[in-house]
C-alpha cells in the first residue's frame, strides 16, 4: 500500500508541474515529427496536428488545468518573439532573389492577404459569428506572434486569434500540396511563396522539408506578410469596423 501510495503522490506532484507541463510539450513535437519522417513527409502527418492533438488529450486526461500547462509552455511561448525578429533573417537573404520577380510576388502578397482576411471575416458573419470572433480573423494568415501582437492593437482576442493562426497554418500545411498540384504550379518559389502566404510558420516548416527554394519563398513571404499586415490589418480594421 506504501509504495502505491508513493505512485500516486508522485503522480500527483508531476502532473501539477509547470515542468512536467513543458515535457509534455517537447515530447508530443518529437513523436509528431517521428510519425512525419516515418510516413516519408506526409502532408496528412503534420507534425504540429499530431503534437497538438497529443498534448490536448494529455492535460485532458490527466485534468491539469490550462493555466498550469501554460505555466510549463511559457518557456516556448516566450520564445517567439526570437523567432519574430529572426523573420528580417530570410527577407534579407531572400532579396536578391526578388529581381525580376518582385511585382508579381508583391502583387500576389497584397492580393493572397486580402483574400485570406475578406474570406475568412465574411464566412465567420455568414454563420452569425460575434465580432470578437471576426475580428479574430483579421490576423489569422500572419504568423503568430505577430497575429497576437496585431490581436491586442485592434482590441480582440489574442487567445482566440493564436488558435485560429494555428489552425490556419496546420490546415495550409497539410492542404497546399493537394490544392498547388491540381492548380498545376510546378515552380518551387511560387509554390512556397503561395504557402508562406497562407499558412505563415507551419507552412513554412512544411516548405522547407520539401525542397530548399520552396522554405526560403515561404520564410519570405511569411516575413513581408508580417511587416505589411502589422501595419495594414489595424488600418483595414478600424476603417470597416467604425
Amino acid at each position: 500500500m506504501s509504495e502505491k501510495h508513493s505512485i500516486v503522490e508522485i503522480w500527483v506532484y508531476l502532473s501539477g508541474s509547470p515542468l512536467f507541463a513543458l515535457f509534455i510539450t517537447l515530447a508530443a513535437y518529437q513523436t509528431g515529427l517521428w510519425v512525419y519522417k516515418t510516413t516519408k513527409q506526409n502532408p496528412l502527418a503534420n507534425p504540429v496536428a499530431i503534437a497538438t492533438i497529443i498534448v490536448a488529450s494529455v492535460i485532458q486526461f490527466i485534468e491539469m488545468p490550462y493555466s498550469t500547462y501554460f505555466e510549463g509552455a511559457q518557456f516556448i511561448h516566450f520564445l517567439l518573439g526570437s523567432a519574430t525578429v529572426s523573420l528580417a533573417i530570410p527577407i534579407y537573404r531572400g532579396l536578391n532573389s526578388l529581381k525580376g520577380r518582385s511585382i508579381p510576388l508583391l502583387a500576389s502578397l497584397i492580393v493572397g492577404g486580402l483574400v485570406s482576411i475578406v474570406s475568412a471575416v465574411n464566412i465567420a458573419k455568414l454563420f452569425g459569428a460575434d465580432s470578437n470572433i471576426t475580428g479574430a480573423m483579421y490576423p489569422k494568415s500572419v504568423t503568430a506572434p505577430i497575429a497576437m501582437g496585431i490581436a491586442e492593437r485592434i482590441s480582440v482576442s489574442p487567445t482566440l486569434t493564436a488558435i485560429f493562426a494555428v489552425t490556419t497554418g496546420i490546415l495550409g500545411a497539410i492542404l497546399a500540396p493537394f490544392i498547388l498540384n491540381a492548380l498545376g504550379m510546378k515552380a518551387w518559389w511560387q509554390r512556397g511563396f503561395a504557402i508562406g502566404i497562407g499558412a505563415h510558420g507551419i507552412g513554412t516548416s512544411r516548405a522547407f522539408s520539401i525542397h530548399p527554394e520552396a522554405g526560403t519563398y515561404a520564410s519570405l513571404a511569411m516575413g513581408m506578410n508580417g511587416v505589411i499586415s502589422a501595419v495594414a490589418i489595424p488600418i483595414l480594421y478600424h476603417l470597416f469596423n467604425k
